[in-house]
């Protein structure tokens, strides 16, 4: 907006929808990635989250949605916001069907809250996205935030079954059902989980639910990046059905986490499987039998941020390799890392998921630039390559997640622009044709 305009826009009308309580000028600390907006507004009601919308279309206003606020930084900072609407009141759990395994659920409800609700009844939405206790079922959904659970349960696209979105024309949205079966509708769930809240703001969910395991078990094998990867190959093409496979790497060594749920015999069952594979297929990935892991071994990908938001001398990007990769991609990391003074770790999931985290010291901008720029180019690259660490770990992309200002300033986050960005834009001008929703933030500028 220009000055002007600003000057033009009438935030009494705004106040009469949400309620004056609910309308206040930003602060500092509501910047999303340096662009201070203007006003934050929190909406009681999916109709009047909606109104806002509306409101801030015809004033020609940048909005920008926000749930916990713990991925505000993720994406290119916005080319705009004017207006922060949040779904902070938008937070109630509505029908748990316990008997068809599904829940409605607000977009503000807060993921451990929902989880607490579900387990009276021994069920959980089976997904261990970042931060649970502030993160929310609608920024979840937005930045498609699953967690080590993918591996057996899928991704949040396989587990929302149903949504209700705003739109910035002021109309709400609504698509699938209240059974897992049904098809009805174009699946608006899929295009908007991911999206960063560009096409629209996602108010109320529905999710296919799954029986909490009677009990689990966590396994730790140690040995070199290669070796691991072997074995993870090895559990990945075996009737073995673990819960959760990482492989989590720093200059230190290297550690294949397994977890297996379900009954104490079938744990025990597959337990001696795994270590049947490990003695087959990778003898050196141990040098004896498979430690016991504690549980929050499986928060490693979270322990690898200090917490939501950037910080000043850490880079922490999103990877996604093949699996057969993973080794390819430790050794790749290691050697940028090195070359530029540099710390590193990594997690990556058996899906070939995963973050890295690198870290200098202060003003080493330029460091953590030029090393994602480098790792970027090299992803890009390759293919074909054998497992076991050598050659290049091609086919692969990397996405800056949380980061300085600095080495965002001139790039873009999520990479090189695929041939589905044309596309992209044209979904864009169907939904948002005014472009009133997190400008600039996503692939390619949209």
């Amino acid at each position: 907006m220009t000055p002007a305009a600003v000057q033009q826009v009438s935030w009494p009308e705004l106040a009469a929808v949400v309620g004056q309580e609910h309308l206040r000028p930003a602060t500092a600390a509501d910047a999303v990635d340096g662009v201070a907006p203007r006003m934050i507004a929190e909406p009681g009601t999916a109709e009047d989250l909606a109104r806002c919308l509306r409101w801030a279309r015809d004033a020609g206003l940048k909005v920008t949605p926000r749930g916990g606020g713990t991925k505000l930084g993720w994406g290119n900072p916005p080319a705009a916001c004017d207006l922060l609407l949040s779904t902070a009141r938008l937070d109630r759990v509505g029908e748990h069907a316990w008997a068809d395994m599904t829940v409605i659920a607000e977009a503000g409800c807060r993921v451990a809250d929902l989880q607490q609700a579900l387990a009276e009844h021994g069920q959980h939405l089976a997904l261990d996205p970042l931060w649970p206790e502030r993160a929310t079922l609608g920024g979840i959904l937005s930045t498609n935030d699953s967690g080590t659970l993918r591996l057996r349960y899928g991704s949040l696209r396989d587990l929302v079954i149903g949504i209700t979105v705003a739109l910035p024309d002021g109309t709400l949205a609504r698509s699938g059902g209240r059974v897992v079966k049904n098809v009805a509708g174009y699946d608006l769930a899929k295009l908007f989980t991911g999206a960063l809240g560009t096409l629209g703001v996602i108010v109320q969910a529905i999710f296919r639910l799954h029986p909490l395991p009677r009990e689990t078990r966590s396994l730790t094998f140690s040995g070199t990046p290669a070796a691991l990867e072997q074995l993870l190959l090895s559990i990945l093409a075996s009737r073995l059905v673990p819960t959760g496979l990482q492989l989590r790497a720093a200059p230190g060594g290297a550690q294949l986490d397994v977890r297996f749920a379900g009954t104490a015999a079938g744990i025990l069952a597959q337990v001696d499987q795994v270590d049947q594979l490990r003695r087959q297929a990778a003898p050196a990935a141990s040098s004896g039998a498979p430690a016991d892991a504690p549980d929050d071994v499986w928060t490693s990908h979270q322990a690898i941020w200090d917490g939501p938001g950037p910080a000043p001398r850490r880079l922490v990007a999103k990877l996604s390799v093949p699996p057969s990769r993973i080794a390819a991609v430790c050794g790749l990391i290691e050697r940028e890392a090195a070359a530029r003074s540099l710390a590193w770790r990594m997690v990556m999931q058996g899906v070939g998921a995963g973050y890295v985290r690198l870290e200098g010291d202060g003003g080493d901008e330029p460091a953590l630039r030029a090393a994602l720029l480098a790792l970027r180019e090299e992803l890009a690259g390759g293919g074909g390559t054998k497992s076991g660490g050598g050659g290049k770990p091609g086919g692969g992309t990397i996405v800056a997640l949380g980061c300085p200002l600095a080495v965002k300033r001139g790039l873009d986050v999520w990479g090189p622009v695929a041939d589905a960005q044309p596309l992209m834009w044209r979904i864009k001008q169907r939904f948002d044709p005014d472009g009133t929703l997190s400008p600039g933030r996503f692939l390619g500028g949209i």
